[in-house]
């Protein structure tokens, strides 16, 4: 009998050690279900400049199939109270199906995060007749870890950077047409001249030749005219 009961608590501690390493498992999202129009909160005690940032999608529930499935007329009011100051509101946004919120806690103490599910459909009686747990809600925060917060928005920080360098390439582009144009500019004008200076001197050249062809002739008809009167 001593071994019966000596493995029967060797598997008891077993399966106690399991247990409680399947509860220590970090868990990175949690989801809820909600009913229609019901408000969800969380309390969170944050210590000050805590950054905190949270995602989250919601399901809606189909009575026919009796599954879950996205619904893009459900929209989603999240909102952050910091409780410790007669309920301050730091976040007030609406959201769609899915989306995102981020706050940082100015002071040390106890905020609210509450979730409330809406819709357009309202007037039509979404709402009226909805059955128990009729939006499912999926909900990841990281509260306080950077690299976590780093690495979720790290594509999209490269997806700045890289728009940065396009509108600079897009600038040294601009930058390069507007040098050539003025080269052209300079170069058209540099043509504008010089052949503005050879039409004037040709015009000049023209005047002296005319001037002198001229002066040819009076002296040549003078001494004509004199000619004739000596005869």
């Amino acid at each position: 009998m001593a071994p019966s009961t000596s493995s029967a608590s060797w598997l008891s501690s077993i399966l106690s050690l399991c247990a409680i390493l399947c509860l220590t498992l970090p868990t990175n999202a949690l989801y809820f279900y909600m009913e229609g129009r019901q408000t969800k909160c969380f309390f969170e005690e944050l210590p000050k400049d805590t950054l905190v940032v949270g995602t989250f999608s919601t399901e809606v529930i189909n009575q026919h199939s009796n599954s879950y499935a996205v619904d893009a007329s459900l929209k989603m009011l999240i909102t952050v109270d910091e409780t410790f100051d007669n309920d301050h509101r730091v976040v007030s946004k609406r959201d769609g199906s899915n989306g995102r919120f981020t706050f940082s806690a100015a002071d040390a103490g106890q905020h609210r995060i509450c979730f409330t599910p809406e819709t357009n459909a309202v007037v039509s009686g979404w709402f009226a007749d909805t059955p128990k747990g009729a939006v499912k809600v999926t909900l990841d925060m990281a509260i306080g870890e950077t690299s976590k917060i780093e690495t979720e928005d790290k594509d999209k920080m490269q997806n700045i950077v890289q728009k940065v360098k396009d509108l600079n390439g897009r600038l040294q582009d601009i930058r390069r047409e507007q040098v050539f144009q003025r080269e052209r500019e300079a170069e058209f004008r540099d043509q504008s001249e010089a052949t503005n200076s050879r039409v004037v001197r040709w015009t000049l050249m023209q005047m002296a030749v005319l001037s002198a062809a001229c002066a040819w002739q009076l002296s040549h008809l003078r001494s004509f005219f004199i000619k004739q009167k000596l005869t």
